[in-house]
């Protein structure tokens, strides 16, 4: 596992902004609080992986902002040979993850993009929380769900992730 100042530098050398970044640490924090609540409630959980995870989860954006990012970045996690964990954490951690049809519908390579480990879920659960580098409120994030014109099946899932993690 690469350590959090070995991912820093990566975001920094594949031309990722300082906003990006910023972004990507409030996330990290976020969703490593979050793992270490989970294992003090006994839950088994990688909390090293959901750092490097939450602070990798947006490479993608040194390439592109689209909805695309996320597959950009699994590529270029996937060419730094950084390994199916933090490739798939990058891969899925849009809203709730999206399904085989929606990728298609949004132009994204047809792969199911939906967070399946519990360290894929809690980067994407932080990462729905995250503004900038703000966390959010619920309400704030139902709110800005129906300015981006999500489909009720994405806000539904988002939703239900936030009820599963439990921890906002």
């Amino acid at each position: 596992m690469i350590t959090p100042d070995r991912a820093l530098q990566i975001l920094r050398d594949e031309g990722c902004s300082e906003k990006v970044i910023a972004h990507c640490i409030a996330v990290s924090e976020h969703a490593t609080e979050i793992a270490e609540k989970l294992v003090a409630e006994g839950k088994q959980v990688d909390v090293e992986l959901v750092t490097i995870g939450g602070l990798l989860h947006d490479l993608g954006r040194c390439r592109t902002h689209g909805i695309d990012h996320a597959v950009v970045g699994a590529d270029i996690a996937a060419e730094l040979d950084l390994g199916p964990l933090i490739i798939n954490i990058i891969k899925k951690h849009i809203g709730a993850g999206i399904t085989t049809e929606e990728a298609k519908e949004l132009g994204l390579p047809e792969d199911d993009y939906i967070p399946v480990t519990l360290e894929e879920k809690i980067v994407a659960h932080a990462d729905n929380f995250i503004s900038g580098n703000t966390r959010t409120t619920m309400e704030q994030l139902i709110e800005k769900m129906k300015e981006k014109d999500l489909t009720e099946e994405s806000m539904m899932r988002i939703i239900a992730l936030a009820e599963e993690i439990g921890i906002y």
